[in-house]
């Protein structure tokens, strides 16, 4: 069966209260952990976002779990930058990081006054990181002259062995490009024909490593409430990953999500898998895993962290055991 983690989601949550939430999950059953890295949450309803980086090690040091997180190199991070932090975490605790490396969001990297380059250059970029981040933590010196600059950097801390470089991808074409390179791709829930397409696109090109799975969901004591906290607080999340890409601020993701109308209340229930009975979920859950999962991880959309996790650890888990 799939390993079932937990998604900390840091544009929702602020970070202690994260870290608590984390150390719950474990207590409650789930297996592993991974969390975003944001600067900017997609709305002001959300309306948080810690550090990432530090918090990673708040929470590896409180739990037991694996970790992964899902970062953008070549922007507001220079690619050295995310090289050491992978190091440094993965030195102190062996076994137990991955890292995605993505090609970004303007909502997080418009920050450093850059233009916010179309998706063929962001490819481009994100390869080239792949190379540089990859021959880092073998503790190679590298230089290079591409779309990144990097003159002779090295890591003095590393790790037993190299920790996993897995891509996000949204796309067959991103999870067939990065096959060669990723030590594993994690996408989120779509239809199963569009999961089984991404599966595919992964294994056909040569790709080994595990295929993550992070679901977004809404759960409380009825339908009528869980539909209301996924529109809510996921209501900004549901356009195409071009849209999601490109714009730049929480209220530039609001004012689209306005638009939308009455529509809205449709687009989320086609993103977050909504119910208040924890078997629907279980079942939908199974059903990740038997397209090929090896890892999902559970992003329950609400604030209501707590309540979440005892119910899921309670009658969930058990049933996907």
């Amino acid at each position: 069966m799939a390993v079932i983690g937990y998604h900390a989601s840091h544009e929702q949550i602020p970070p202690a209260r994260l870290l608590a939430n984390v150390v719950h999950a474990e207590q409650a059953g789930f297996a592993a952990a991974m969390c975003s890295d944001h600067l900017e949450p997609w709305s002001r309803a959300q309306g948080h976002s810690g550090f990432a980086w530090s918090w990673l090690g708040a929470a590896l040091a409180s739990t037991g779990l694996r970790f992964g997180v899902v970062t953008c190199p070549g922007y507001r991070y220079h690619p050295t930058t995310v090289a050491h932090a992978i190091a440094t975490l993965a030195a102190m605790f062996p076994g137990r990081l991955w890292t995605a490396l993505g090609s970004g969001e303007n909502l997080n990297e418009h920050v450093t006054g850059r233009p916010w380059p179309p998706k063929e250059t962001r490819q481009q970029v994100l390869a080239e990181c792949f190379a540089v981040i990859g021959d880092l933590l073998r503790g190679e010196t590298v230089n290079h002259d591409g779309a990144i600059t990097v003159d002779r950097a090295r890591l003095w801390d590393l790790p037993p062995q190299p920790p996993p470089l897995i891509v996000p991808a949204l796309t067959p074409e991103t999870a067939a490009g990065f096959a060669g390179v990723a030590d594993g791709f994690v996408t989120v829930n779509q239809p199963p024909e569009a999961l089984r397409t991404m599966l595919s696109a992964y294994r056909d090109n040569g790709g080994t490593g595990p295929a993550v799975l992070q679901v977004h969901l809404s759960w409380a004591p009825t339908h009528d409430e869980a539909a209301a906290i996924a529109e809510q607080q996921w209501g900004t999340n549901v356009f195409d990953s071009p849209t999601m890409a490109g714009l730049a601020t929480p209220e530039e993701f609001e004012r689209r999500a306005r638009e939308l109308g009455d529509e809205l209340g449709g687009a989320v229930a086609e993103s977050v898998v909504i119910s208040a009975e924890p078997g629907v979920h279980a079942e939908q859950l199974a059903r990740y895993a038997g397209l090929g999962f090896d890892e999902i991880y559970l992003h329950h959309v609400g604030r209501d962290q707590e309540r979440f996790i005892d119910v899921f650890g309670a009658q969930v888990l058990p049933r996907l055991r």
